[in-house]
């Protein structure tokens, strides 16, 4: 290790695995699985080198008998035709043809198996891409806006930041240790299309008048993140010019590096840092490592959408636009991928966008092509016309493959956004999001409505139920999600939610309030009191 930490300091304060990454580096996982265990294979693993298959973006897949999930980094979500062509070729070899795209704009693979990483490996750098460092604790893939460059919301290009930290951080041997996971989000869009309120570090438009003249830079926020006990970022008084993004990432790094916890594994995060110096503290102690920042300057962001782009839009370049696809519960498959690189290479710009909506948007369409993409067979199940409920419902990995997860996801995503759409009629988006274990991955903390996995007990045996939450969002007014009183079964989800959506229909001051705007009109007890009834009435 290149530098002397403070957390070196009291070696007999720290968690276990401290000890094993002071010894093994997470990186160097990524030689032992080429030059070793792909060769001995699965039986030859240590149990303690699991854990830092994270490094590689491999964890091991439920129920641990030799299949793994693999993350592949897209930073900020943009991928050219040619990558999707090896993903999907990755997926369809090894992975059963399955793939995922997720909250973080990353692609999840299922089923792969030790020997095949060798080969996985060397197809994603032939086309510059890697899973290194999608997990681990480490600084991860770097969210974005899915419409950089193309955006007419947009105040700067931000592609060439994104590409300039994650060239800084990724294999950085200085970074390659930090307390815990590490997120990061840069967007340039006045609609927060990164959710910058939920990262460790988030970057977000912002101006400010330098020498009589109006400058486009960034405000910073520090210390988001979601899990069981959610914090919203919060922001420093400082304004950053583009070129300084950089430097004051690597600063925010270093004092969750050297600063950060390392005692307990779930205390080991930026946001907890934060909350506990404050943010003047913090920004004290960045200042010190940085030198001194411009205060702030006029925060540009008016908005928040969730980060879906349904349908068909302009461009800023004239005569071009980008149609947005909706992946139900972010599953697709490698013919799909391989489908969408044509699409891209005979219509568009030879690019593909993923978003944190888990959802995919073709750019460069031009105005006489945007008809024929339309009839494209592709584009009956992922369509640019989506239901109202299937269109806004993202779903985590769920006990299908992750360990972690007490319950099974995203099939029940699919099935309830179906019914839904069956069911019940609405003229407003309302975001359900389902997780399967408090880490929150699916980010329900964030929904209109989130539900959460459980277990309840029936004189049949345990059984697969959800906690509700009502009326999270992002944005000028951030609020994360109420978790109301009474879990429901798994097989009544569906039903629940059609009376709890009808009564906001119902009891709505009008046509244009949001859910999220009618939940903080009438307050929480009023939708504790009306799902307290539907349960009484259902048992």
């Amino acid at each position: 290790m290149a530098y002397e930490a403070v957390w070196m300091k009291n070696p007999d304060k720290l968690n276990k695995f401290e000890f094993y990454k002071m010894e093994k580096d997470g990186l160097d996982i990524i030689r032992d699985i080429v030059e070793k265990y792909a060769k001995e294979g699965f039986a030859s693993i240590p149990q303690e080198d699991f854990n830092l298959f994270k490094w590689a973006g491999v964890y091991q897949q439920k129920p641990n008998n030799g299949h793994f999930m693999m993350r592949i980094r897209i930073p900020g979500g943009v991928l050219t035709s040619a990558q999707a062509r090896v993903l999907a070729s990755i997926g369809r070899d090894y992975g059963r043809g399955l793939i995922d795209v997720t909250t973080r704009q990353a692609i999840q693979y299922h089923w792969l198996e030790i020997e095949h990483f060798p080969d996985i490996f060397d197809r994603l750098a032939s086309v510059d891409m890697s899973g290194v460092e999608a997990c681990g604790d480490c600084p991860r893939t770097i969210v974005g806006n899915p419409l950089v460059g193309i955006d007419p919301d947009e105040l700067i290009d931000t592609a060439p930041i994104v590409d300039r930290l994650e060239k800084f951080f990724l294999n950085n041997r200085d970074f390659s240790n930090l307390p815990r996971k590490y997120k990061m989000s840069i967007s340039a869009n006045i609609y927060n299309n990164a959710s910058a309120e939920i990262q460790c570090l988030g970057f977000v438009p912002a101006s400010k008048v330098i020498d009589g003249k109006e400058t486009i830079g960034f405000h910073a926020l520090v210390g988001g993140g979601l899990s069981a006990k959610p914090h919203l970022g919060k922001q420093l008084d400082m304004f950053i010019l583009p070129d300084e993004v950089l430097k004051v990432a690597i600063g925010v790094t270093t004092l969750f590096r050297d600063h950060g916890y390392r005692e307990k594994r779930h205390y080991a995060r930026l946001k907890y840092l934060v909350a506990d110096w404050g943010v003047e503290k913090f920004q004290e102690e960045l200042v010190k490592l940085i030198g001194p920042m411009p205060s702030r300057g006029e925060n540009r962001v008016i908005g928040w959408n969730g980060s879906y782009f349904d349908g068909v839009h302009k461009q800023k370049q004239e005569g071009l636009n980008y149609i947005g696809l909706n992946v139900p519960v972010g599953r697709t498959s490698s013919e799909e991928f391989e489908q969408l690189a044509d699409i891209a290479d005979k219509y568009g710009d030879g690019t593909i966008r993923t978003t944190i909506s888990q959802n995919i948007l073709l750019p460069g369409i031009p105005d006489a092509k945007v008809e024929e993409v339309l009839q494209h067979p592709l584009l009956e199940r992922l369509t640019p016309n989506p239901n109202r409920f299937m269109s806004r419902t993202v779903s985590c990995t769920g006990n299908e493959f992750c360990n972690l997860a007490i319950v099974e996801t995203k099939e029940r995503a699919r099935r309830v956004a179906q019914y839904l759409d069956e069911h019940v009629q609405l003229d407003q988006p309302l975001r359900i999001h389902f997780i399967g274990c408090p880490n929150g991955c699916g980010q329900k903390h964030i929904a209109d409505i989130g539900l959460q996995g459980s277990l309840i007990k029936t004189p049949e045996g345990m059984i697969d139920a959800f906690d509700i939450a009502v009326g999270g969002t992002l944005g000028p007014d951030p609020k994360f999600n109420s978790v109301l009183k009474g879990r429901v079964k798994g097989e009544e989800v569906q039903q629940v939610l059609a009376q709890l959506i009808e009564f906001y229909k119902e009891q709505r001051s009008g046509n244009d309030e949001s859910f999220h705007d009618f939940v903080h009109r009438v307050g929480v007890p009023v939708l504790q009191e009306k799902l307290t009834a539907i349960l009484a009435a259902a048992s």
